[in-house]
């Protein structure tokens, strides 16, 4: 069995396990925390019910009625604190890995983008394979926007779940984000490039490295010495990755083991409807973009499918595209992608092209509409579409970055921003799938630009 197949097959053990455990520490372990919030969750609605059918809001039932939803909150702030806690030596397995990839992903994407700028020698070459990267990430964009609404439209989960629906005024704990022109240069040219790479800022990176980039192509001797440097480092950085990813199927056991012993797995039947429909989605997404792929790749693209197994995995089970990308970036590399391509399509494409975020984006967004009972008419959806095409273009960095741009979004279109309520709870679920959408979408991406610069060569044999 080569080396790659033994991490999925690893991953997948973990993935098991993880839920079996889960499943069991909800059950048993986190039980009377579950509990205690379901109940909270009730007496909540329950009174605010009843603040809601109050007529007189200056009386003392009224005030009761808010104090005792304080207190309620309070109580159930204490639950979530005291399951979290329990919950804790789990999710930090998980964090820690996903820390140890932060640290490689910054050097990894300044170090192999300097070198393939450095060798593709000039602006010219940089301005053509760029244009041909951004035309393939706008259009697939688009279609993973247009299919997110085409099908809410058809299914409407929001009708047909029934859900309570939350107060207006209801505190989601997401900070809006509608971003203007000034906000979106700012987050692509970089004031430190320092403190870009602190942050993993990795389309400020990208920037400065295309500055980099030329410029030691254009000094000569001095140059071609850097470039080696470079090199050597990336191939450095590289092999730190494959220390890392050992840690890979511990990460997904953890990860795994706390989303289910928080959630349970009563919140899939709960949301059944809406989630099933959403995988759906992804799935169709999935095909298509294989299958334009595959007019470029030929048969190649199974090959390809088999190559990026592995990042897939990884990303699924964290919820994490951006822990799949060094792995991601080698696995390409091996398939016969050119190191100059890989190094120059994949981190703009972690900032212009998350297709499963852009599709849960347009999902979300109606179906919170739906569930309110606001009808947005086809022109309306389409202004939507084009905003959500704008606002989610390089926020990859921001912390839950689809909630984000959703919650900016509604506010535009006069729909309630308290209806991402409905979806917190599962949001972690959803993410898995979104963020392996997101792995194939720009695996390929990268392949096809290789191919069409004629820069793809023959697959790379696997060393046991």
């Amino acid at each position: 069995m080569r080396k790659g197949n033994r991490l999925t097959l690893y991953i997948i053990i973990a993935l098991v396990l993880g839920i079996i455990l889960g499943f069991i520490l909800n059950e048993t372990y986190v039980k009377e925390e579950n509990k205690k919030l379901a109940a909270s969750e009730l007496r909540i609605n329950t009174l605010n019910e009843a603040l809601k059918n109050s007529t007189d809001t200056n009386s003392v039932s009224y005030a009761q009625l808010k104090t005792d939803k304080v207190l309620e909150i309070k109580i159930k702030n204490g639950a979530l604190a005291a399951r979290d806690k329990k919950t804790d030596p789990f999710s930090l397995v998980a964090d820690v890995f996903l820390r140890m990839i932060k640290m490689i992903v910054a050097p990894l994407v300044f170090f192999t983008l300097v070198v393939g700028v450095a060798k593709l020698g000039d602006m010219k070459a940089v301005g053509r394979i760029g244009g041909k990267t951004l035309l393939w990430f706008i259009t697939a964009s688009l279609v993973s926007l247009a299919l997110g609404m085409m099908l809410v439209n058809i299914f409407q989960p929001g009708i047909a779940m029934k859900l309570p629906l939350p107060e207006s005024g209801t505190d989601i704990g997401i900070v809006k984000s509608a971003l203007t022109l000034r906000d979106f240069l700012y987050h692509v040219f970089p004031a430190s490039v320092i403190d870009a790479m602190a942050k993993n800022e990795i389309l400020q990176i990208v920037v400065f490295s295309l500055f980099f980039g030329v410029a030691t192509a254009h000094i000569g001797e001095a140059g071609h010495k850097i470039i080696k440097a470079f090199d050597a480092i990336a191939h450095v950085i590289l092999k730190i990755t494959g220390y890392v990813m050992n840690f890979a199927p511990l990460a997904v056991f953890g990860a795994m083991t706390a989303i289910i012993a928080k959630q349970g797995l009563g919140i899939l039947k709960t949301y059944s409807i809406f989630i099933g429909e959403f995988y759906l989605g992804l799935f169709l997404l999935w095909l298509i973009l294989l299958l334009a792929g595959s007019v470029f790749l030929k048969k190649r693209i199974f090959k390809l499918i088999k190559r990026i197994e592995d990042p897939v995995l990884l990303a699924f089970s964290t919820s994490s595209s951006e822990a799949a990308f060094p792995k991601t970036m080698i696995e390409l590399e091996k398939f016969g992608c050119k190191d100059k391509i890989v190094s120059f399509v994949l981190p703009l494409g972690y900032s212009f092209n998350l297709d499963g975020s852009m599709m849960y984006m347009t999902f979300a967004s109606l179906f919170i509409a739906q569930s309110y009972g606001i009808h947005l008419d086809f022109g309306t959806q389409i202004s939507m579409l084009l905003v959500l095409m704008l606002t989610s273009k390089g926020i990859a960095g921001v912390p839950r970055a689809s909630l984000v741009v959703i919650a900016g979004t509604l506010g535009t279109f006069n729909i309630p921003e308290a209806g991402l309520a409905l979806l917190l709870g599962i949001d972690p679920l959803l993410d898995m799938g979104r963020s392996a959408t997101n792995v194939v979408g720009n695996s390929v991406a990268t392949a096809v630009v290789s191919k069409w610069e004629g820069a793809l060569g023959e697959e790379q044999e696997d060393i046991v």
